[in-house]
């Protein structure tokens, strides 16, 4: 049985490769989480804001792909509020905001282990006609 979350944890390899996993997966939501290591750190000596916008993209990419086609973004927007530190588990908590026929689109909030507001992604994509099924979500 293979599952959406499965596809996404194995087959992006460079969400994988950041420590970014996805938790979480049900019908127009998905969390994943990944740790702030040494490894994600920018010379400023906080986490580089490409690590966080891969978390964040990951779960992006579990709500446009919950249909029948595989999707891909067209468009995203990631603002940071604060900056996330080696140590912090962050999670990255996600929602369907239009679940549109050919162009959905999704917010994805981030935050650490304090809650603490650490960014916000918004993105739409384009679903293809490459089609991909699961057997289920988790």
């Amino acid at each position: 049985m293979d599952t959406l979350k499965n596809f996404l944890n194995t087959g992006d390899r460079f969400a994988a490769g950041c420590g970014a996993r996805l938790v979480e997966i049900t019908p127009g939501y998905a969390v994943a989480e990944m740790e702030v290591t040494s490894a994600h750190l920018n010379a400023g000596g906080v986490c580089q804001g490409g690590a966080i916008f891969t978390l964040a993209d990951l779960v992006f990419a579990a709500l446009v792909n919950q249909g029948e086609n595989l999707s891909f973004a067209i468009g995203s927007t990631i603002y940071y509020h604060v900056s996330a530190r080696e140590g912090d588990t962050l999670r990255a908590e996600g929602r369907l905001t239009c679940a549109h026929h050919r162009i959905p689109s999704a917010e994805v909030r981030v935050t650490n282990q304090d809650g603490v507001h650490i960014a916000t992604f918004t993105g739409q994509a384009y679903i293809g006609r490459t089609p991909i099924s699961f057997d289920a979500l988790q």
